[in-house]
């Protein structure tokens, strides 16, 4: 399997030879490297493909705002399968398909403030290939068992579990958190949803391992 960037990209490319817009899943455990490796593929395609010919539609944008997870109860599990839009994420990824001829515009995700921001996303018509990712793309119940067909392949990252626990310590601690809250949250939130996510491993098209990608 190839784990090279170089052979990752090519690999992305021939995405295109099944049709004229594919879109392309990374998925794994959260800290696993999901946007390190969605990032590496959208700085080289478009070398490849055109400046305009690739776009991005991360999952996070489809989060619930705050308000709406007080209303639910279910703030102090932020990050959880039913914290995020799923019925608006598949609707967007459908309309990918669909409408082909429109700009696409999605809510992003701003770290700082923790929360989607409407819009701030735009995929145009000429983008032939996008990239999303996200922790629940293989999930096969609870509504996200209507990603997996929207997509062309499925990638599912991974890396040693305390480096990716040790990253998620260090992302909470910079946005806010104190050192205790932060690894309280990996062990007692993020962990559970790591599980969920390992779960699905088998269903990936490929594997990729974080830890031997060459960049």
């Amino acid at each position: 399997m190839p784990s090279s960037l170089p052979a990752l990209v090519a690999r992305a490319e021939a995405l295109l030879d099944r049709s004229e817009r594919v879109v392309l899943g990374i998925t794994g455990a959260p800290g696993a490297g999901k946007s390190t490796l969605a990032e590496a593929l959208l700085s080289r395609l478009p070398t490849r493909l055109g400046a305009d010919a690739v776009g991005h539609l991360p999952m996070d944008g489809f989060h619930l705002a705050d308000v709406q997870l007080d209303r639910l109860g279910r703030r102090d599990r932020k990050g959880a399968p039913d914290t995020f839009d799923v019925a608006g994420y598949v609707a967007a990824l459908r309309r990918l398909h669909d409408e082909r001829d429109r700009t696409l515009f999605a809510p992003g995700f701003e770290r700082h403030l923790e929360q989607p921001l409407a819009a701030a996303i735009a995929i145009p018509p000429s983008a032939r290939l996008v990239v999303t990712e996200g922790n629940y793309l293989l999930l096969p119940d609870d509504g996200w068992e209507r990603v997996r067909p929207l997509l062309a392949e499925v990638w599912f990252t991974e890396v040693d579990d305390d480096v990716r626990r040790g990253r998620l310590v260090r992302r909470h601690e910079q946005f806010g958190k104190s050192p205790e809250a932060a690894r309280a949250w990996v062990e007692q939130v993020d962990e559970r949803n790591a599980e969920l996510v390992a779960a699905t491993r088998a269903s990936a098209d490929l594997v990729v391992p974080l830890s031997s990608l060459d960049r």
